[in-house]
């Protein structure tokens, strides 16, 4: 069954939002009394279909349905999630909750998106102030994971829970803050490293570029896997936090940094602040800008998704709930993605290597069908290939929709022979391969017959292959 999202508001934060929800398969009633709201929507839309199937191995539920409504109470009445996301004035977001409760389930979250007011501000007056809650995201919403899930003594924990769930249930990461705060916690980071930025900027002692740059090829590529605290352990050495503590606390109370402090935003201060911002990377347009960015989390949040670490290891939780039972239909569909912008090459196609990966990814699957599952393989069982022949038929691009229907063509004993099409829109063929696979212990690292469950398998798909007709594997 189908939920559905309200989206009240629908500029860059509450167009991500939707985003979010439509590609995980959400129908979506949207709200926002801007005559380009549509145009608008359509952009990022456009933005996140290019991106977030890309850090997946597991193709995304098919996309909801959207609906534009003229009224909130026609966004609302139905919908079992509600995302504010209109500007941060207090008057406005009271009266917009007012006449969502108006019309809203008793049961629906309703959530915010403000990145300044406490949830126990939004509460005032409200007809029932256990269902709001703020949830404040990053942008992009459809590519960043962290939500700060921010309730109030007020907020019912019914609510709470399933505000959780999901969030979880669309790849997101709630971070429970468990007590209010102005500007709840990333903000409040993402304020002192601004501040201390303008000083600088006034003073004449860096420039936008200079200071960005101080960021993303230093300390910002730390924080990125390993945070603030975790990072200043391992700079501790062996003797960890307290180590560096004891070495570096004292720094606090030397006059380094401005934090107490603003320069004043007078108009030439403005000015030298956006003529700067101009001359590093005013020659890209803002959509262009947003591709950039984009593809370069894509590439960063993959290289963790590898190594199992921080926004990774969420991508592929979030994965394995995406993941469905093999079609074991004649062919064998085995792999279904999107190509991402870290498999293309210097070329601006697929690198021929990632044809091996991908026609690897389908004899796993292939292998979990049969029964030569994890558990399998940690009994000491595998299956190893021995040999490959790969064609390369056509481009492939980052971007592409791509599946791959895997025949079995051979199945004796120890040996296993694969052949794998991989195929695109109008059933385009852009690479075969034939795959020779051996059953080896993994022990004495020798090749051996499959244990009975794994063979009785491979020989009913490889019957079934030969037939050309649909195996039920028990």
């Amino acid at each position: 069954m189908s939920k559905t999202a309200a989206i009240i508001g629908g500029g860059v934060i509450g167009g991500g939002w939707l985003a979010r929800f439509l590609l995980n398969g959400w129908d979506i009633n949207v709200f926002d009394p801007d005559p380009e709201a549509e145009r608008k929507i359509s952009e990022v839309l456009r933005n996140a279909r290019h991106a977030l199937p890309m850090l997946y191995d597991q193709p995304l539920p098919a996309e909801g349905k959207i609906k534009f409504c003229t009224k909130i109470k026609d966004a609302v009445t139905q919908a079992d999630w509600i995302q504010e996301s209109v500007p941060e004035r207090l008057d406005i977001k009271h009266s917009v909750f007012t006449e969502i409760q108006e019309s809203c389930r008793l049961e629906a979250v309703i959530g915010s998106s403000t990145s300044g007011f406490k949830p126990s501000e939004l509460q005032e007056n409200a007809m029932r102030p256990e269902q709001i809650m703020v949830t404040h995201p990053f942008n992009p919403v459809y590519l960043l994971p962290l939500i700060e899930l921010v309730p109030s003594a007020a907020t019912g924990s019914k609510h709470i829970e399933t505000a959780k769930e999901v969030l979880e249930t669309i790849g997101l990461y709630p971070l429970h803050v468990r007590k209010e705060i102005d500007a709840h916690i990333a903000d409040r980071f993402l304020e002192a490293v601004w501040r201390e930025g303008l000083w600088l900027i006034k003073d004449g002692i860096a420039t936008t570029e200079e200071i960005d740059n101080a960021i993303r090829f230093g300390f910002g590529l730390r924080w990125a896997q390993m945070g603030l605290f975790e990072t200043f352990r391992i700079a501790g050495g062996e003797a960890g936090m307290a180590h560096f503590i004891a070495q570096f606390g004292p720094c606090l109370s030397w006059p380094w940094t401005k934090l107490t402090h603003v320069p004043e935003l007078t108009d030439e201060l403005t000015q030298m602040i956006a003529d700067q911002s101009e001359a590093q990377s005013g020659h890209k347009s803002i959509r262009e800008l947003e591709r950039l960015r984009d593809n370069n989390l894509i590439a960063m949040m993959r290289a963790l998704k590898q190594q199992g670490s921080a926004a990774g290891a969420l991508i592929t939780a979030h994965e394995d709930k995406l993941r469905k039972p093999l079609r074991t239909t004649f062919p064998m569909r085995t792999v279904s993605r999107i190509i991402p912008v870290d498999w293309t090459d210097y070329n601006g196609h697929m690198n021929e290597g990632r044809y091996g990966q991908i026609f690897s990814d389908a004899a796993d699957a292939f292998m979990i069908e049969i029964g030569a599952d994890a558990e399998y393989i940690a009994a000491g069982n595998s299956f190893f290939t021995a040999e490959t022949t790969i064609k390369y038929l056509a481009e492939t691009l980052a971007g592409q929709n791509v599946y791959v229907n895997t025949q079995v063509l051979r199945s004796d004993g120890k040996k296993v022979k694969l052949f794998h099409q991989m195929r695109g829109e109008n059933d385009i063929i852009f690479a075969t391969c034939e795959q020779f696979m051996l059953h080896v212990n993994l022990t004495t690292r020798k090749s051996c017959p499959p244990l009975p469950h794994v063979q009785n398998r491979m020989d009913a798909l490889a019957l079934a292959h030969k037939e050309n007709k649909s195996c039920t594997l028990v």
